[in-house]
């Protein structure tokens, strides 16, 4: 199968992560689609293949170097999610084929998403789509997300691991591949058994744009505040009602208004109002926090539970609860060490004809948690653009070469 019907097939599966379930998948999507991969690369020749009961999938493709000299060779491991993001709906993906067209206006290039409801993928919103002009492209119909974070990279690795059990004169030794589920949701590490996948270092087929080279990643927590009120008749209120909804608002408004996702960029951290759900009795804030600089990070988190005792000093002991929990670190202090592993990726790059884009990561991948874990895994880039949205789109291109950095990264030089 080749690469573009792969991936076509893989967004036919909703995949959609959802972190009120408590459940590992998240989703019964995950799971089926879990069962298919596993069954898939059984197909095409890849051994040791497993999935376990929280929808993790395991294989190897063996060295097919001499038992006497396999011990010089690192184990490599490929790593991609299977899950897509609840930021929009990843149910019923329409996808197909288009190339950008110069736009009506005469500025720019556009791709029509859908006729009949004026939806359109323009570079004057997306300036980077004229960076991919002449190129054929995948886009869906406007009215759900790709897939392509990160079914692209999944294709990617499987399409790679179907060459090289084709081709066996391409010198390897052993390579591990791992499809984890609930990435999206910031779970996608909980359950991945680093020694039993036995890798030495691993990547995640998780970046964006071609040419993307990861190892350095957001600091995150997420945090829930919950305010407490008093509901009272309207007309008996005065001195009784205390509206939870006007305090929460009080709260998220003594945050910095520039230190948000909108405003900020590069290394710049933020504070992201993700969630308001409330009534006069109760509303709950739910928040995401992130930082590059681990200090900062630290004092971002200090600072909302500062804000928090403010307001209970004005309402009351209790008025406000707060909780935090650190969702992964930078992987930057994990990498440094042996960076190696990121130079046998540009190397891969710059051999297969791809400039390398080094960059921090303004998110977080699996690679992150996993680093911490003792499995150093930097990301590269699966081609897609405008991630988490019905804009989103892959260029058939970015796919192809990231197959080809793949292949070069586990050549035996």
């Amino acid at each position: 199968m080749n690469i573009v019907d792969r991936f076509l097939k893989y967004v036919s599966f909703c995949t959609t992560s959802d972190e009120q379930t408590n459940m590992t998948p998240s989703t019964p999507g995950q799971m089926e689609f879990a069962r298919y991969l596993a069954d898939e690369l059984r197909e095409i020749g890849m051994h040791e293949v497993t999935l376990d009961d929280n929808g993790y999938v395991m294989a190897t493709l063996e060295s097919n170097q001499p038992s006497d000299i396999n011990h010089q060779i690192p184990v490599i491991g490929f790593i991609a999610h299977m899950d897509t993001s609840p930021d929009a709906s990843g149910k019923h993906v329409q996808p197909h084929i288009a190339t950008p067209q110069p736009s009506r206006d005469g500025n720019g290039v556009e791709i029509v998403l859908n006729e009949e409801e004026g939806i359109i993928l323009s570079s004057e919103k997306y300036p980077e789509l004229m960076n991919y002009v002449g190129q054929d492209i995948i886009v869906t119909n406007g009215k759900t997300l790709l897939g392509a974070d990160d079914k692209a990279g999944i294709a990617e690795i499987v399409t790679a691991m179907e060459y090289l059990v084709q081709h066996p004169e391409i010198e390897h030794g052993k390579i591990r591949v791992g499809f984890t589920p609930d990435e999206e949701i910031g779970q996608g590490a909980d359950h991945f058994d680093v020694q039993r996948f036995g890798a030495d270092f691993a990547y995640t087929m998780d970046g964006g744009a071609i040419g993307e080279l990861e190892y350095e990643n957001f600091n995150a927590a997420a945090c829930t505040i919950k305010v407490h009120g008093v509901n009272v008749h309207p007309g008996k209120a005065y001195h009784k009602m205390l509206n939870s909804m006007r305090i929460a608002f009080q709260i998220a408004v003594m945050l910095p208004r520039w230190e948000t996702p909108e405003h900020t960029q590069g290394y710049e951290g933020f504070y992201h109002l993700i969630g308001m759900q409330g009534t006069v009795e109760e509303t709950t804030l739910t928040y995401i926090i992130r930082d590059h600089d681990r200090i900062r990070f630290e004092s971002r988190k200090r600072e909302l539970e500062h804000l928090v005792r403010k307001v209970n000093r004005e309402y009351g002991d209790g008025t406000v609860e707060i909780n935090i929990r650190d969702q992964y670190y930078n992987m930057r202090e994990k990498i440094e060490p042996v960076m190696h592993v990121v130079e046998r990726v540009e190397q891969a790059m710059l051999a297969v004809g791809v400039t390398p884009k080094v960059q921090p990561i303004r998110g977080g991948t699996d690679g992150a948690r996993l680093s911490f874990e003792g499995l150093p895994c930097p990301n590269i880039f699966a081609g897609g653009e405008n991630f988490h949205s019905r804009f989103e789109y892959l260029p058939i291109p970015s796919m192809q070469a990231a197959v080809n950095v793949i292949l070069e990264i586990i050549k035996i030089k």
